[in-house]
């Protein structure tokens, strides 16, 4: 902040009439719902559709954690944002809602399009002339995942995930927790 004086400094107490007794520590509870929170906010998924993952995973065999990450990583428009086609998931997302994205070649315009093993990911030809779209195809060393495989503007899913290729920073065992009380 700019000026002089303690008026105008950002006090290290929290706002509120209440705020000099200090923070308390998070509940149990507390901790996986902001987890939970946390995950939903990465993927950019609302709550009721968060919930049908967490209901799909836990009658899937194997862990009900892992299951749940598998189910958000092999959307579409998480796997674009994966590929390295867009800089972040919500263009993906906006991508693939426009119509640039074809699976199959068959356009898809549903970013929760859950894909399958072999699918082929490509752009449609609007999609290559956008600036932001042409500057990440010219990066040629961008970490992509090794479930999956990109040659130029298009990829392909290998494998499904394994949770040690996932690299989001989330406890998916604190949201198990939180949808299992």
């Amino acid at each position: 902040m700019f000026g002089k004086g303690n008026k105008l400094r950002r006090a290290s107490q929290i706002p509120g009439v209440h705020g000099a007794r200090g923070a308390k520590r998070p509940t149990g509870y507390g901790t996986q719902l902001r987890e939970k929170q946390k995950t939903k906010r990465i993927y950019g998924i609302m709550e009721k559709q968060f919930r049908k993952y967490f209901e799909k995973a836990a009658k899937q065999r194997g862990s009900t954690g892992e299951k749940l990450m598998q189910l958000l990583e092999i959307r579409l428009d998480n796997t674009v944002y994966r590929l390295g086609l867009v800089p972040t998931r919500a263009m993906a997302r906006q991508i693939v809602g426009h119509g640039h994205i074809q699976v199959n070649g068959k356009k898809v315009t549903i970013p929760s399009y859950q894909v399958d093993l072999e699918d082929l990911i490509t752009l449609d030809d609007k999609a290559l002339n956008m600036p932001v779209i042409k500057e990440r195809l010219e990066i040629k060393d961008a970490p992509i995942p090794s479930w999956l495989v990109k040659t130029g503007a298009a990829g392909k899913v290998l494998s499904l995930p394994v949770r040690s290729e996932i690299d989001t920073p989330v406890s998916e065992q604190l949201i198990v927790e939180f949808y299992s009380r």
